[in-house]
């Protein structure tokens, strides 16, 4: 296995193993953390918005770490989770609240940085953005760009 190919099945591994440890703190120790970061204008309880997103991590990370042959369409949808947990982070800047150390606005200002970098890291350790037209040539339906015609 060459370097390159090493270093992003690692990222990969981290990564997985990251969300896994995440997901379970969601359902377990940290369930009450987690609910500061629901926004307020969410329509649904708290509770289990922590609750889903935790199974979501949960299954997220373990694929990433189980299943390698999947490994770009999973890095696709871990992207889009943390794009769409992204508001959370936002909520909690703009309403203050405090959770998991985020105390004061700087804090919570900084981590919204954050989240670009877990996006990247899902895109690059799973080769989604690389290999994203081979993923999109095998989607039924699609059309051969230069012929016009139906490919797979």
């Amino acid at each position: 296995m060459d370097l390159h190919r090493l270093a992003r099945t690692t990222g990969r591994v981290l990564l997985g193993g990251t969300l896994l440890f995440t997901g379970v703190s969601h359902l377990t120790v940290a369930r009450q953390e987690f609910q500061a970061q629901v926004p307020s204008w969410v329509p649904v309880d708290p509770d289990v918005v922590v609750v889903l997103s935790g199974v979501a991590e949960v299954g997220l990370g373990a694929a990433l770490v189980a299943l390698p042959r999947w490994r770009v369409p999973v890095g696709w949808a871990t992207a889009a989770f943390f794009v769409a947990i992204f508001p959370g982070n936002i909520a909690q800047y703009v309403e203050g609240k405090d959770g998991f150390g985020l105390d004061t606005d700087r804090a919570r200002l900084v981590r919204l940085f954050f989240q670009p970098v877990l996006v990247a890291w899902a895109l690059w350790s799973t080769g989604a953005w690389r290999d994203r037209e081979e993923l999109l040539r095998r989607l039924p339906g699609r059309r051969d760009r230069a012929t016009g015609r139906p490919q797979g």
